[in-house]
């Protein structure tokens, strides 16, 4: 019983006294917040967000990118989507979903000791395309999945 106070006790002092740091301003909660592109496009149009993104840059088709993505969505609210690749040198993978009001649904920075590998559950509006572009040290490649939506999600 008195371990189970004293816990209680250690924990409501750490809280409260970190509750006062915060709200006094003297600890910044700004590194817990997400990156956002600069140029983050809002409600572009797919063409306009790649143009944004990858600066007119050539974006080979290959077939060395896996998109696991379901062919029939029920739910819009909630598609898991898993991509991998077999290219060499990844730098980053983005995710893009053709008819959502924001297309670019994620974007991953890896480090190359890391094998291109990433998971997600994306939100799609409508059926349309997934778009998967992967940035490597050689260039931009690209592979996409048609997704038929019963429900939307955005």
């Amino acid at each position: 019983m008195t371990a189970n106070r004293r816990t209680f006790i250690k924990k409501s002092v750490a809280l409260s006294a970190y509750s006062i740091i915060v709200t006094s301003g003297l600890l910044s909660l700004s590194e817990a917040k997400a990156n956002l592109l600069p140029d983050t496009p809002s409600t572009h149009s797919l063409q306009q967000t790649l143009k944004r993104l990858f600066k007119d840059q050539e974006i080979i088709a290959s077939d060395k990118i896996d998109i696991q993505l379901p062919k029939i969505a029920v739910n819009g609210a909630a598609v898991s989507i898993t991509v991998t690749s077999t290219l060499k040198d990844v730098e980053s993978i983005a995710i893009l979903v053709e008819k959502n009001p924001t297309p670019l649904a994620a974007k991953f920075e890896l480090s190359p000791d890391l094998d291109p590998f990433v998971s997600t559950h994306l939100k799609i509006a409508e059926s349309s395309a997934v778009l998967v572009i992967v940035e490597t040290s050689e260039g931009f490649y690209s592979a996409g999945e048609k997704v038929i939506v019963t429900m939307g999600g955005c």
